[in-house]
């Protein structure tokens, strides 16, 4: 995801919470935890801030991999969004898969993992069960939608087989490009 971005890829991360970690939860809330602790002794509202919406620690950890003190590293930045769920405009459109992001290509499967979105919640994130409910809203719309998509296709191409088109129509459509 770094790279692209710096390649100058706009790129929008959808269900945060869902993201897996490899190491099992418990050890994730021990590291996480220890970042907690970390702060600014004379006033910690000067930082380090510590994020607990699975969205922002993404966003953060992705930070982490782009020199984001440059120019060329803020600009990266900006060309990421980070979002739970997935949100009005992007249900709507064809979403990506990154393939070298896979559990089943990148974590063992003997290997213990988490969900970030787990984490998120041991650290007092509390829309986990809001986001939950609007997940299977829009899955059950996603659904219809692509069995009314499917049926429309296969109607489409059966009536493509059964039309007959005159030899003289033929030519015309050969001659467009269109056979």
């Amino acid at each position: 995801i770094a790279k692209e971005l710096l390649n100058g890829q706009q790129m929008v991360l959808l269900r945060a919470e869902d993201v897996n970690m490899s190491g099992s939860l418990y050890r994730a809330k021990l590291k996480y935890a220890n970042f907690k602790r970390k702060k600014t002794n004379s006033n910690p509202r000067h930082g380090p801030f510590h994020q607990r919406a699975p969205s922002k620690i993404l966003w953060r950890t992705i930070r982490g991999m782009v020199p984001h003190k440059t120019a060329r590293g803020a600009a990266a930045l900006d060309r990421l969004k980070c979002y739970e769920g997935v949100p009005h405009p992007f249900d709507r459109k064809k979403r990506m898969v990154i393939p070298a992001a896979l559990k089943v290509l990148r974590l063992r499967p003997e290997r213990k993992f988490c969900k970030l979105g787990d984490l998120s919640n041991l650290f007092g994130w509390k829309h986990a069960a809001l986001i939950t409910r609007l997940e299977d809203q829009r899955k059950v719309k996603s659904a219809a939608f692509h069995k009314k998509k499917v049926a429309v296709t296969r109607a489409r191409a059966e009536s493509v087989k059964k039309v007959k088109v005159s030899a003289e129509d033929q030519k015309i459509l050969e001659n467009a490009g269109f056979a």
